[in-house]
């Protein structure tokens, strides 16, 4: 069997090697800390396969602000004559899930559509875009609902492209209602997330803070995850402190740094960040996502885990690696992984999902044929 071997500088917060090392003996997952500066880890190959395989078993229900992204791209043929600005001839029109939608497509590409989303749409033409891409995407939206109050959220990204460049992106349209949802509104969401969570191995609360998660609608969803034991992960942008009790929360560095109020730079900065979270949250992790330096695992005080990045060579485009993580991470601890081995499953996947362009998904394949080559 192989088992992998890292070695991190703790002072420096820099990747010193990736070995892959093979044993005949069977080895468990155990973090060595040989001195003040070095931390070892050894992962079983086998057993992280094993998880990753039990990624299409787990049922996910998806909370939060659903969207979808409109890619337009074009070529670029001249400037206008009636103003300083490119004109492109249109290629094609693409439609991707985005924001919590995302993480729900992440999900159900590994579990073969055992996933639902709960969330709001508009009574508007992206709607039915929106409930066309989830059904493409095998995705369940029968439990939306339909606020005429308000836009669906649609993000348009114009994008052009000439025969001797790459494909880039020229500007961005947002069409979104800002503010929270009327009570009535509220109400009928509280119901389908009661109705729902009992049905589900895990619950994802994904807030990119459009409105759809409002204080009542979090507590509610906590505590009903709680009552029937099911995992809860959060994807916040910001108010962490206002998720408590739940499983996991998985903000990434600047999140972090928002939410704790200070610079996180060296280990010890994130050391410090994780205990600050988990004493706020009460939460039984948080993995803090941090960007080309990997990511920070803290569990109960005094147990870190810091886990490298596994490509860096060949990022494309960043967007909705987030997402990712999330979606991946949570089905691997609703799968009964060791919240290490969920993290690096992330990881992996997240790896693969910035070598493409626009919000992203991988398959177990990938993620395997990924585990392989590394």
């Amino acid at each position: 069997m192989n088992i992998f071997f890292f070695a991190n500088s703790l002072k420096k917060n820099l990747q010193i090697v990736l070995i892959l090392i093979s044993f005949e003996k069977i080895f468990v997952y155990v973090t060595i800390q040989l001195s003040k500066d070095v931390l070892f880890m050894f992962i079983n190959k086998e057993q992280l396969v094993s998880y990753i395989k039990k990624l299409q078993e787990p049922r996910i229900l998806v909370i939060g602000d659903l969207a979808i992204d409109e890619m337009i791209y074009g070529n670029a043929e001249r400037i206008s004559r009636e103003a300083p600005v490119l004109i492109l001839r249109h290629s094609y029109t693409k439609l991707i899930l985005g924001a919590a939608s995302n993480a729900a497509h992440n999900v159900s590409v590994l579990n073969d559509g055992k996933v639902s989303v709960i969330g709001v749409c508009g009574d508007d033409f992206q709607a039915g875009q929106l409930r066309d891409t989830f059904q493409k995407a095998n995705v369940n939206c029968g439990l939306l609902i339909v606020d005429p109050s308000r836009h669906t959220t649609t993000k348009t990204r114009i994008s052009g492209s000439i025969s001797t460049s790459i494909t880039q992106q020229i500007v961005r349209i947002d069409r979104q209602t800002d503010g929270f949802l009327s009570e009535e509104i509220e109400d009928e969401l509280l119901k389908q997330i009661e109705r729902a969570v009992p049905d589900f191995d895990a619950v994802i609360l994904s807030d990119y803070h459009i409105g759809t998660l409002t204080s009542k609608v979090i507590q509610e969803t906590i505590r009903l995850a709680n009552q029937y034991n099911k995992i809860i992960v959060v994807d916040a942008q910001k108010n962490l402190g206002d998720y408590k009790n739940v499983t996991s929360m998985t903000p990434n560095l600047p999140d972090t740094q928002k939410s704790v109020g200070f610079l996180l730079e060296t280990e010890d900065d994130l050391k410090r960040a994780g205990d600050k979270l988990l004493d706020a949250t009460n939460a039984k992790s948080v993995l803090i996502t941090c960007g080309a330096d990997g990511m920070f695992l803290v569990r109960s005080h005094g147990n870190y885990t810091k886990i490298p990045v596994f490509n860096k060579s060949e990022v494309f485009d960043v967007t909705g690696a987030g997402d990712t993580v999330t979606a991946v991470y949570t089905l691997a601890l609703a799968a009964g992984a060791d919240p290490v081995y969920a993290a690096i499953i992330g990881n992996i996947a997240a790896s693969l999902v910035v070598k493409q362009f626009g919000c992203a998904t991988a398959s177990i394949e990938e993620i395997l044929n990924a585990v392989d080559e590394l």
